[in-house]
């Protein structure tokens, strides 16, 4: 099974695509998670339990 697809092969076992939608939605994935990490570690330090 392949991880990635490129855009121009012919096969239907891949997880993750290469085009602009995969991109962005990683992006926003990571983008997202981010966040939650930083409001997680802003609320343990105001909260005092760091």
């Amino acid at each position: 099974m392949k991880f990635v697809k490129d855009e121009d092969e012919e096969r239907r076992d891949y997880i993750f695509q290469k085009d602009n939608k995969t991109k962005f939605g990683a992006k926003f994935v990571i983008i997202v998670l981010i966040i939650l990490v930083g409001a997680v570690v802003a609320s343990g330090i105001h909260f005092q339990w760091f």
